[in-house]
């Protein structure tokens, strides 16, 4: 039997965590992350996820689909393709994606890693 599970951001009673800095900071700021799982098995995460300014390397490992509720960032390939992220954006990064993210404002976005 699953579970159905939801997150309310205005009132999250404690259930966003700390999932410590980024793995690969290029400069300072180091962003830090949080967030929310709401499932997460042997092939498939959804969650919410949070991510303060700075800068970083960036390696998606599976497909990752993103919905941004808040923030400002930007993401640039490795062949340069550039993806600007404002509040409303919705994302799709294939497995294997490389690239550099920059947070301009703390980002917030909802996720399904499949």
């Amino acid at each position: 039997m699953s579970i159905s599970k939801a997150i309310h951001l205005n009132s999250s009673n404690g259930k966003i965590i700390d999932w410590g800095e980024v793995d690969k900071p290029i400069d300072q700021p180091i962003s830090k992350m949080s967030g929310f799982l709401l499932n997460k098995d042997e092939s498939s995460e959804t969650g919410y996820w949070e991510c303060t300014e700075g800068k970083w390397e960036c390696h998606v490992t599976q497909n990752e689909f993103c919905h941004f509720v808040e923030g400002e960032c930007q993401y640039t390939s490795e062949t340069n393709e550039i993806i600007e992220i404002a509040p409303g954006s919705i994302a799709f990064f294939p497995k294997d994606w490389k690239g550099v993210c920059v947070v301009k404002k703390k980002i917030k976005k909802f996720y399904c890693i499949f």
